[in-house]
């Protein structure tokens, strides 16, 4: 019988090609707390512990499935995002730590004398999984909340989220570069739109370039605030005075992205790093 030593040792030469020891480490770690339904600390305790037939053959799945680059998120079929637990597959991005800073951001202004009103309406504009928008709504149930994608496939999987996670998130599918959506009565906006240029990819790993879905990733070359604008243009029609608009950014395109803002009549603009120093995120008022 295979120990959690051995699964270690196992996955640690099946992976060598395509993560480094550290990420390896991480996701085997993973790995055995999904499968064992332990914690971490404990797998870590026990090393000698012997997993049954039926957990080696799903570990055995897990790695031929992750040796092809599959992110570990799609292979198990879930990812962790704010505390709240959300299904994925390739149809949505796998959420990521740097946008639940943003999501962050965000709750701490509805709840400071910013956004200090009765009831408010939110909207998230390209929700993929509904990640921002569900735990939008979970962290300010007063809220009422609506997401927007274009890909029926990623909101069929938004909308099993939000019964998952036991809230009411109004879907709609719409296209942000032709919307038909108006409402005029929005307190605040957010958005992670695609924003990965041709450049860009050249430095992501496979993981992502191979795995992820292309029409929520990347931006033509020679127009990379494409959405920034479609979406600034629509925030700008559909704020209210004083409402907000929330960006996750390029963290190359940080000034860019401010100068477009501007030209739209945005005030009290605010550029933010996220957690590894990157800019990588952007508040703005609506003023008229």
């Amino acid at each position: 019988m295979k120990t959690i030593k051995d699964v270690f040792t196992t996955f640690k030469q099946g992976l060598s090609a395509v993560y480094d020891a550290q990420e390896t480490e991480a996701i085997t770690l993973m790995v055995l707390a999904e499968i064992l339904n332990s914690s971490k600390a404990t797998i870590k305790a026990f090393p000698e512990k012997e997993l049954t037939l039926t957990q080696q053959d799903e570990a055995n799945n897990l790695l031929t499935q992750l040796k092809t680059g599959k992110p570990l998120q799609y292979a198990l079929g879930y990812a962790e995002f704010y505390g709240l637990k959300f299904i994925v597959n390739p149809a949505v991005l796998i959420p990521r730590p740097e946008t639940e800073e943003l999501v962050q951001w965000a709750i701490d202004s509805v709840g400071s004398e910013q956004l200090a009103v009765d009831s408010f309406n939110i909207l998230d504009i390209g929700t993929g999984s509904g990640c921002i928008a569900i735990t939008l709504k979970k962290n300010l149930p007063d809220a009422e909340v609506s997401a927007i994608d274009i890909s029926p496939e990623a909101l069929q999987i938004a909308r099993e989220n939000a019964g998952i996670n036991e809230v009411d998130v109004d879907f709609i599918q719409d296209d942000m570069l032709n919307s038909k959506l108006r409402t005029q009565n929005l307190q605040l906006i957010i958005s992670n739109p695609p924003y990965v240029t041709l450049t860009d990819k050249q430095q992501m790993h496979t993981n992502v370039t191979g795995f992820e879905p292309h029409t929520a990733l990347f931006v033509p070359q020679n127009n990379p605030l494409l959405f920034y604008k479609a979406i600034a243009d629509f925030a700008a029609d559909n704020l209210v005075k004083g409402g907000l608009l929330f960006f996750e950014i390029n963290e190359s395109l940080g000034k860019e992205t401010i100068k477009l803002l501007e030209s739209k009549g945005f005030k009290d603009i605010e550029l933010r790093q996220d957690m590894s120093g990157k800019d990588r995120m952007i508040k703005a008022t609506h003023t008229i």
